[in-house]
């Protein structure tokens, strides 16, 4: 599990046995389907969220409704916008990029470029995953796809698959997770410096081997750590009485030493009715103060079993020690 360079990374860390506060609860996105991730845009004060397309939808240029199986096998993802009021500013949909684990953001003017997986490929349970990175302006309303105009596609690793990326926004930082030859990985660069097609990491570490049996869903990183999410949504009987509690884990891993420093039991949103955790992002309340961030946590939810309106809940954790 080592390092690809001797990174020599040095900051505080989250402590990820403080308790978390809540910031939305039960917020509306689009449709059906459930958060798969977010990110912010803390210049502008922006939530961006990514769902896999709802079956049923026509977009601007379709000629056939398509089935939700049909979009997962895809990969084409809905992009909204909020602001940090939670109120749904904007909505642009991607054909062909992949699950949407995992999304970054990097703020321009006043809207943002999104970092994305692209170039989808289905695996054996159908379901699209990207072998590629993107970068691409978000256009409210606009639908994009691989091969589109808007798009910047990056191959850091050839032949993986399975691409994901996150954004560092206090150090300017872009994660790659991926998988090759059958490996996961991660691998931490400069952001402008990827940007510009050189892709040479800070690190590359292995996903450790903690989280080898576990349902993934979710990363990002600030300065010397990485940050990680898993777990699955409570379970109910016939009678719709729940019987499972929290699994939900937030895991440190050390970009040093790509050892995990810390793993803790989250009971964050833990009297949602669905509680899935689905992704992990860094907010900066204010930019002027980049040292008072946050780590958030999300989680898609519903008001009951039978609801397919689907909402998401995020809560944070400040504890920098």
């Amino acid at each position: 599990m080592g390092t690809a360079a001797a990174a020599g990374l040095s900051s505080k860390r989250f402590d990820l046995t403080d308790g978390s506060t809540e910031w939305f609860r039960e917020i509306p996105l689009n449709g059906t389907r459930i958060m798969q991730s977010f990110a912010f845009d803390n210049t502008n004060k922006h939530l961006y969220t990514a769902q896999l397309m709802p079956g049923g939808l026509i977009l601007p240029g379709e000629t056939q409704t398509y089935t939700a199986a049909d979009r997962s096998k895809n990969g084409d993802l809905c992009i909204t916008r909020l602001d940090w009021q939670g109120f749904i500013i904007g909505r642009m949909y991607l054909k062909g990029f992949g699950h949407g684990v995992s999304i970054g953001v990097e703020p321009s003017g006043n809207s943002a470029y999104l970092w994305t997986e692209i170039d989808s490929v289905p695996d054996s349970q159908n379901d699209g995953y990207g072998t590629r990175v993107a970068r691409s302006k978000f256009v409210n309303g606009a639908v994009i796809r691989p091969d589109s105009y808007q798009v910047t596609r990056f191959d850091p690793v050839p032949g993986s698959d399975h691409n994901t990326v996150a954004v560092d926004p206090v150090n300017g930082r872009l994660v790659h997770r991926y998988r090759f030859n059958g490996a996961w990985k991660f691998s931490l660069y400069d952001l402008t410096s990827f940007k510009a097609g050189t892709f040479a990491p800070l690190a590359t570490i292995a996903q450790p081997s903690a989280l080898t049996d576990v349902v993934f869903q979710g990363y990002t990183s600030m300065g010397q750590y990485l940050y990680t999410l898993d777990g699955t949504a409570y379970t109910y009987d016939s009678n719709g009485k729940q019987t499972s509690t929290s699994n939900t884990y937030v895991t440190s891993v050390d970009w040093n030493t790509g050892t995990v420093y810390e793993r803790s039991l989250s009971k964050a949103g833990e009297s949602l009715f669905y509680r899935e955790p689905e992704g992990l992002a860094i907010q900066i309340p204010d930019t002027a103060n980049p040292a008072a961030s946050r780590l958030f946590l999300g989680f898609g939810s519903e008001a009951s079993l039978t609801d397919t309106d689907k909402k998401a809940s995020f809560y944070f954790k400040d504890l920098l020690v």
